[in-house]
């Protein structure tokens, strides 16, 4: 069986990785699914000192402390980020990465970089260091409700503090793999960034790629194809 460690996206927290955590755990994985400070279950803990690092710790932290090891880490969205971060921590205890419906960035590029002229999302007025995010579609109208109660705006240094990548992905000894969401229009903010990533990785001999007939919310919208597919790839590996 495979540990899995889900890192969910901005705006959101470990609850929107509810539906595929389930799905893993029956067929007997272990899974993991940290919250990142200040969204989610932790927005009590929102300041303006939040940044990426915070959350390349929070991830590390969870990895460290329970002592995983041969996992598989999955980045969801700006989570793409977060992961990316951690591999100077802890590179030696990841067998597979993946990339769902994310951002893919390079040493020293911010979300910022990567959504610049895409529509950045507002700044909430009131207070400078939040950022409220775009309005995302849901399939199913009980789920898009669930979801809404419990988005927070997102510390802005988390979008503005550059990744650190000691060396490029394809240079470590995991391995790799692309998730697209294939419904989901380049004009929607990121997702341009997130179409260049995957058209990246599907031309490349050192990623895997794979696609889901749906929009940007995978794990709310498509939870057991998710799941088959983080446990097909990672099987193939």
């Amino acid at each position: 069986m495979t540990t899995f460690v889900l890192v969910h996206g901005a705006w959101g927290g470990a609850h929107g990785f509810r539906h595929v955590r389930r799905n893993l755990l029956a067929e007997g994985h272990d899974v993991f699914t940290p919250s990142l400070t200040g969204i989610g279950e932790r927005v009590h803990l929102a300041s303006p000192l939040v940044n990426l690092s915070t959350h390349v710790r929070d991830v590390v932290n969870q990895v460290l402390y329970e002592d995983l090891r041969d996992i598989v880490l999955v980045g969801f969205s700006y989570g793409g980020f977060v992961i990316t971060g951690s591999l100077e921590h802890i590179s030696d205890r990841v067998s597979h990465l993946v990339y769902l419906d994310a951002f893919v960035p390079k040493n020293g590029e911010t979300v910022s970089d990567h959504v610049r002229g895409e529509g950045r999302p507002k700044i909430d007025l009131g207070d400078e260091w939040l950022v409220t995010g775009p309005l995302r579609e849901y399939d199913d109208p009980g789920e898009a409700e669930w979801m809404k109660a419990r988005r927070t705006a997102h510390p802005k240094g988390c979008f503005t503090e550059p990744v650190y990548l000691s060396k490029p992905l394809e240079d470590f000894a995991f391995s790799r793999t692309y998730i697209k969401a294939t419904i989901a229009p380049e004009n929607e903010p990121g997702n341009a960034a997130f179409w260049r990533a995957a058209k990246l990785a599907e031309a490349s001999l050192a990623w895997r790629y794979f696609e889901i007939a749906t929009n940007h919310m995978v794990a709310s919208n498509r939870p057991a194809e998710t799941a088959r597919l983080l446990t097909q790839v990672t099987n193939a590996a």
